[in-house]
């Protein structure tokens, strides 16, 4: 069986990415060619599927100090989530998005490498569950079925309470208005059980259901025919660890 390369990137997938590409900025003064758009996003989806450290880029695919520049200027122009929410349209409109059972929950990662000035200005900290090594909190929310909506990033010493407003707003796709039958509901775990957070998720719409890790099995031996929440929120984290 041939070896797939989760990394390449399609004719096709460019055709509907290059659109979103932000325009170049002018270089009226001079200076060196700047690296085609399509090689460093090529470059990017390898370091990012990959796992690799920026450094570690093999030179054919272009100097890692150029990619890294490109990356962080097409952050601060939108690139990235115009590309999520591009996508999520799509999905949505090709399978639909499951938005009656919504799941959230944070995960920390490893940025022992992360100064300040790469990670947004403080999005990472001391991990207080790693002796305080430096890394970082991603506060994830899926639909029903564990495709991400949006995400959330702070140091990990930010606990998942305080990120669920930011991530609840920076849905990436429009949200149908719940009510009138399309009730949405929201599950998250014992880290979320406060007043404050039940205000917010209420706030936007959500009934919310807030369960122990245990407490969900626990649920479904004694009814069978209860389906568990959560765990599409936990399988989908370690791919944004």
């Amino acid at each position: 069986m041939a070896r797939t390369k989760p990394w390449t990137v399609s004719d096709e997938l460019w055709e509907r990415t290059k659109p979103l590409v932000p325009p170049t900025p002018s270089h009226a003064k001079g200076g060196r060619t700047r690296m085609d758009d399509r090689k460093a996003f090529e470059a990017i989806v390898y370091i990012l599927r990959t796992g690799i450290e920026w450094n570690a880029l093999p030179r054919e695919m272009g100097a890692s100090s150029t990619v890294h520049d490109r990356f962080q200027e097409w952050v601060g122009k939108g690139f990235f989530e115009a590309l999520h929410g591009g996508g999520l349209t799509e999905y949505d409109e090709l399978c639909g998005i499951e938005w009656e059972w919504q799941a959230a929950d944070g995960a920390m990662g490893k940025a022992p490498l992360a100064p300040k000035e790469l990670t947004g200005g403080g999005a990472a900290g001391p991990n207080p569950t790693d002796r305080g090594k430096q890394g970082t909190k991603k506060s994830l929310l899926t639909d029903g079925a564990g495709i991400p909506l949006a995400i959330a990033i702070a140091g990990a010493n930010r606990h998942d309470s305080k990120l669920l407003a930011a991530t609840l707003d920076g849905i990436k796709v429009l949200r149908p208005e719940p009510g009138g039958g399309s009730e949405q509901h929201l599950c998250l775990d014992n880290g979320y059980d406060y007043a404050f957070v039940r205000e917010q998720v209420s706030a936007r719409g959500y009934e919310t259901h807030i369960r122990g890790r245990g407490q969900e099995r626990r649920e479904q031996r004694r009814d069978p025919e209860r389906k568990p929440r959560r765990w599409v929120v936990e399988i989908t984290q370690p791919q944004y660890r």
